[in-house]
């Protein structure tokens, strides 16, 4: 499980992790956006919630997660981004499968409001960037599958402040609970970025 505020860099180290244990990555922030743009009645309403930078329904989040996990390329395992992001969700992971590890990156708010108003995504294959700190090798476009980079609406600054104050209060005591597991360990994020590889590398004894 990767924890951390919105905009700490779960989605980057995720995807180091992910090519380290050859695992996917289940997003449910990608599980919920593509629900949105497949303009379901699941969409419409997961839409609504996140444009006031409020949490989904645990009952929503719950039957996305579960419909992926069935899916094969899930059976030897699968990391956590965004999910869980309550007590409640938490446990009812421990009640559906079992926690190995959670990461958790602290990052200022401060430095994540530059992060965030700085982000770009493709929404062909939800790759992530950043116009200061990890460019795309050209200007607006993907360096993966060559889509022009977009803006997306939760990472509007008030929207990112929003999400911030949410998150301290519903998903930080999440810490508290799998360290009463010992299950949690700790990263500084870094101002560069090959540092915090490094020290999340050193945290999991993975080679990233």
């Amino acid at each position: 499980v990767l924890l951390g505020a919105p905009g700490a860099g779960k989605g980057t180290q995720a995807e180091k992790i992910r090519k380290a244990l050859d695992i996917p990555v289940l997003s449910t922030g990608n599980l919920l956006r593509q629900a949105i743009a497949a303009g379901t009645e699941l969409g419409k309403k997961v839409e609504s919630i996140i444009d006031g930078g409020n949490l989904v329904p645990d009952e929503l989040v719950f039957g996305l997660v579960a419909e992926r996990l069935r899916e094969p390329d899930c059976a030897r395992g699968v990391i956590f981004d965004g999910f869980p992001r309550t007590i409640h969700q938490a446990e009812a992971l421990d009640k559906a499968l079992a926690v190995d590890v959670v990461l958790d990156l602290e990052v200022p708010d401060d430095v994540i409001l530059h992060r965030m108003s700085g982000r770009r995504i493709c929404p062909n294959c939800q790759a992530s960037y950043h116009v200061v700190d990890n460019p795309p090798r050209v200007e607006g476009v993907c360096d993966k599958c060559g889509a022009a980079l977009t803006i997306r609406h939760d990472d509007q600054p008030e929207t990112v402040k929003a999400r911030l104050e949410v998150y301290h209060k519903q998903t930080e005591p999440i810490k508290e609970y799998y360290r009463a597991q010992g299950k949690l360990r700790t990263v500084q994020g870094q101002p560069r970025l090959s540092d915090t590889v490094r020290l999340v590398s050193e945290a999991l004894g993975v080679a990233l």
